[in-house]
């Protein structure tokens, strides 16, 4: 990250160390991926994920607005909102969540298929033997991209 400097946490009384960071990683049911296009748009998507050692992945079409932005610029920032509950007497909110910022890259083989594997697990559990045969039908026809994480920051509500 040499060229790309993240600026500093404003609010540092509300930063959360890596063990929640993680598990909010772990536990969270989508993300948020951002990306930007060849014009400077930025693109943002909640898609499902997984977060397996210390990497995100994802699937996608082979082909898309997400696959066109990663092959122009792999840089990427990826949010996951934790738990929240609006506290309306207090007019606020207490909140977790995690950006993560690495580089985004189509994976193949091995890692692909344990990747969706990985999705698999966490998203239908009770469905493993008909997944698997879903994943053995579409692996080719399927895109995985992986998130090499470079940086990761998190805050929540005290």
């Amino acid at each position: 990250m040499d060229e790309y400097k993240i600026r500093a946490m404003r609010r540092k009384n509300l930063k959360i160390d890596d063990r929640k960071a993680n598990s909010i990683l772990t536990m969270g049911e989508y993300g948020v991926l951002s990306t930007v296009d060849k014009h400077g748009q930025p693109y943002g998507v909640p898609l499902n994920y997984v977060y397996q050692d210390g990497c995100i992945y994802f699937h996608a079409a082979q082909a898309g607005h997400k696959i066109d932005n990663i092959a122009f610029n792999n840089r990427v920032s990826f949010c996951v909102v934790g738990k929240t509950k609006v506290i309306q007497s207090e007019f606020t909110t207490k909140y977790e969540s995690v950006i993560c910022f690495g580089k985004a890259g189509l994976i193949e083989e091995e890692e692909k298929l344990n990747a969706l594997i990985w999705l698999l697990e966490k998203y239908t559990p009770d469905h493993l033997v008909n997944g698997r045969k879903t994943i053995d039908k579409t692996l080719k026809n399927v895109a995985v991209i992986k998130i090499e994480i470079e940086y990761i920051t998190g805050k929540a509500s005290k």
